[in-house]
């Protein structure tokens, strides 16, 4: 293994991210269908044996060499595995709303990413600057695939043979994963499917709570890479570390692998087996609706709809009054259910009026850890890397912190 400095302060690391404007405050993500799409990983390739003999490079160069790659043009094949400790998501795209009407359809990539939440899939990315890139899922029997050719973004489910087809905003500036147009492979919804967007969200955590070092060499798709490690200096936390293989030559991460604070196989995996970053061919971005297919035309209302949700104000009323608790990595979200009200009740007794029957509270009671504090009752759900606390009285609180950092945020709330 190639030597490397030792570890370097963390204040090094967070001027720099600060300098590249990637400095952000780390908040939790605060909806659990949010969380479960925000935590999709890249399985990594198997290692060559021998790690590369590479020239010393200090944390605070190779966070700079992640922020100063360019590299537009890629093409390479990815594994998908994910472990939350939760169950697949793989019918969740029957729910998806159907017709022409811009609200979507079974091929619609809002419904059809979360099936990467959980399970282990093999993708193909592509990409060729800020206006085309391509994601392909590969399944047993079937492909999705979701392309993004200057204005337009197609999405083609080879199982149902339904197209999805929208246009990208007047303003010109978003592109595929409703980011900035500028780097590849981001999916919609800004669901981050590479490691590159994964190691983007987690250099954001870099602040005076986290600890960053180089920890050696790897080889990964036949490339020479550095280890970038991202350590957590909080106890609480779910998270244990990220470990980064960035790119010698180009700085591009190669691999993002997450491992929780509670010991085990990582929470996300992500690593490219195979890649190349040639110039893809232009036919890779074409597209047109097979013949016979089902083409559901999206407008953008329905994500106009949406896009305010789940915050104070919000015109739905759905979650109110989101704000953040504590910092850095034991950051936690609370959200207030409106109507005051938690987990729905059985009836109480003989003539009770309870919202649910006492065999679906029972069940509803199995999928948590009942708690109680100074804040009253409620009940914890738990995954292996993100927490929610749900009080009786209508109030969550939800991060990437173990059961207890819940209750005490709950009981300092009170």
């Amino acid at each position: 293994m190639a030597p490397n400095d030792s570890a370097h302060t963390t204040e090094e690391a967070r001027d720099l991210v600060a300098g590249r404007r990637k400095a952000a405050r780390y908040l939790v993500p605060v909806g659990v269908a949010g969380v479960a799409a925000a935590t999709i990983g890249l399985v990594p390739a198997l290692a060559a044996s021998g790690d590369p003999d590479l020239p010393k490079i200090s944390a605070q160069q190779l966070i700079e060499k992640i922020a100063a790659s360019d590299a537009q043009q890629l093409s390479g094949t990815a594994k998908i595995k994910t472990d939350l400790g939760l169950p697949s998501f793989g019918g969740l795209g029957s729910f998806a709303p159907k017709g022409g009407d811009g609200k979507g359809g079974s091929a619609s990539p809002d419904s059809k990413l979360m099936e990467l939440a959980s399970g282990s899939h093999t993708v193909r990315v592509a990409a060729d600057g800020p206006d085309k890139q391509k994601l392909s899922v590969l399944d047993k029997a079937s492909e999705y695939s979701i392309v993004h050719n200057g204005d337009d973004v197609w999405a083609y489910d080879s199982a149902s043979n339904e197209v999805y087809h929208s246009k990208r905003g007047a303003d010109g500036k978003k592109e595929l994963g409703g980011g900035p147009a500028k780097g590849h492979g981001k999916a919609p919804e800004s669901l981050p499917t590479t490691p590159k967007a994964l190691a983007e969200q987690a250099l954001k955590a870099v602040d005076p709570t986290t600890s960053v070092t180089v920890d050696g060499t790897s080889h990964v798709a036949g490339r020479d890479a550095y280890q970038l490690v991202i350590k957590p200096k909080q106890s609480g936390t779910t998270v244990g570390a990220i470990r980064i293989a960035v790119d010698a030559k180009n700085g591009v991460p190669l691999k993002f692998t997450l491992t929780p604070s509670g010991g085990g196989k990582a929470v996300i995996d992500a690593g490219f087996t195979k890649v190349d970053f040639g110039k893809p061919a232009a036919s890779t971005f074409d597209f047109a609706p097979p013949k016979g297919a089902k083409v559901t035309q999206d407008d953008g209302k329905a994500h106009a709809d949406k896009g305010g949700r789940g915050f104070k104000g919000s015109p739905d009323g759905e979650f109110k009054g989101a704000n953040v608790i504590g910092k850095g990595w034991n950051s936690i979200a609370r959200l207030d259910v409106p109507g005051g009200k938690g987990i729905p009740t059985a009836p109480s007794g003989k003539g009770g009026k309870g919202d649910v029957p006492p065999e679906a509270r029972k069940f509803l009671d199995s999928l948590g850890d009942k708690v109680t504090g100074k804040f009253g009752s409620g009940t914890v759900f738990k995954t292996r890397l993100i927490n929610a606390l749900v009080t009786d009285d209508g109030k969550v609180f939800v991060g990437a912190v173990n059961k207890d950092a819940l209750v005490n945020a709950a009981n300092a709330a009170k």
